[in-house]
């Protein structure tokens, strides 16, 4: 035992190590090709052999899961808080075309294309495959959207896209989740149990918003509360909507992106707090889960990799992503370049990762190996093709813009 919490204490050391590394060199890191999920992917993957040596596979995964968990109430609540309902129409007109024909063409697309790859698995699983590789993250093409060089249209329209997605992909995982599980022998309570999923998640998350909001709005205009606890506030309105909604029977999830749209759009004070938060522990917790991934999920999927991942893989970065988003923005006004850019730059990355270490924890599939190795491979590739790519694709998306 002694040994092991040696070994543990030795890995988590070296974890902090190069966290510390890494912050203090970012701004040498942002001027080479390397980014911060390609660095922290790498760092698990070759810490796997130590990390996988610690634990039983049932217990890495349910800590991984946990971190998961924790991981993904604050990326959904934080998003969702910074969507301003009354500007969809006008200032998120593209984001919304993607969100709205986009996102589901490229569920659509990608069902057909891995049922057709894998008939054995069924109908059910490639619908799951499909919306846990739907997600995308603007965080692996960091580089992109914090350029200046990119017109704010562009960079405005993945931050949205990737914001908002996240939270819609949700019924469709739960779908393919239910409807591909192998412990859902009763079909009778079937219907029910993803209607109350569904149903229940929403209306918690509204409530917990709403009241969340207005509580911190009427101690802030009598000065009841100091500046240091409204992250306190935001952190915990985030996972009681999670927790409520899982206690009645609603999906937690859900909940917790309802609840931040409801929070930032009832809140009538600056919810810089939020921001702040992410920046800061939030990105703590995304270094941790690329770490997580490279560690125990890439190396499970190549060990299952096959041709037949490959080419979903590949199908799922370029023609499964960018055929339905090129549909999404005809008439917009766009050119051919920014729709091929922004078809391109769907990175797929923690929304993917965190769900599918969620799904697997939770249900069990017919050919699990082949999920995980569709979704292993596809956010490896993606970490490394999107992150060498963004920052020569910035720079060349901003000189044709101006020319």
């Amino acid at each position: 035992m002694e040994h092991s919490g040696t070994n543990i204490e030795l890995i988590v050391l070296g974890i902090l190590v190069c966290t510390i590394a890494y912050s203090l060199l970012t701004k040498v890191v942002s001027k080479t090709i390397l980014t911060l999920p390609i660095i922290f992917v790498g760092i698990g993957y070759l810490c796997a052999p130590v990390t996988q040596s610690l634990g039983t596979t049932v217990e890495l995964r349910e800590s991984a899961r946990f971190l998961a968990e924790l991981t993904l109430v604050l990326i959904l609540f934080a998003d969702a808080s910074h969507v301003r309902f009354s500007g969809l129409k006008i200032t998120f007109a593209i984001p919304l075309r993607m969100l709205i024909i986009g996102l589901p063409g490229s569920i659509a697309l990608g069902t057909l294309v891995v049922f057709y790859v894998f008939p054995a698995g069924g109908l059910a699983l490639a619908l799951l495959t499909a919306a846990l590789l739907a997600p995308t993250d603007a965080a692996i093409g960091q580089a992109v959207v914090s350029s200046a060089r990119v017109p704010e249209r562009l960079s405005q329209s993945m931050n949205v896209e990737g914001g908002l997605n996240d939270g819609l992909v949700l019924p469709f995982v739960l779908l393919g989740a239910i409807l591909a599980s192998t412990n859902m022998t009763e079909t009778d309570g079937l219907a029910l149990f993803a209607v109350t999923q569904v149903v229940l998640g929403p209306i918690v998350g509204l409530a917990i918003g709403w009241i969340s909001a207005k509580a911190l709005d009427y101690v802030q205009q009598r000065d009841w509360i100091v500046g240091s606890a409204q992250g306190i506030v935001f952190l915990s309105t985030a996972f009681v909507s999670f927790i409520a909604a899982v206690l009645v029977g609603g999906n937690g999830f859900i909940a917790a992106f309802v609840a931040g749209a409801v929070f930032g759009n009832t809140y009538r004070n600056d919810i810089h707090f939020i921001k702040e938060f992410m920046d800061g522990a939030g990105q703590l917790l995304t270094m941790a889960a690329f770490l997580v991934f490279g560690a125990l999920m890439l190396p499970d999927g190549l060990a299952h990799i096959s041709w037949s991942t490959v080419l979903v893989a590949i199908s799922f970065l370029t023609v499964i992503r960018m055929l339905p988003i090129l549909v999404s923005l005809a008439g917009t006004g766009l050119a051919m370049r920014e729709k091929l850019f922004l078809g391109w730059f769907g990175p797929r990355g923690l929304a993917s990762i965190l769900f599918t270490l969620i799904i697997m924890d939770e249900f069990e599939f017919p050919n699990e190996e082949e999920l995980l190795a569709c979704v292993s491979l596809t956010v490896a590739l993606s970490v490394l093709l999107h992150g060498v790519s963004a920052s020569p694709l910035a720079k060349r998306i901003g000189i044709s813009t101006e020319t």
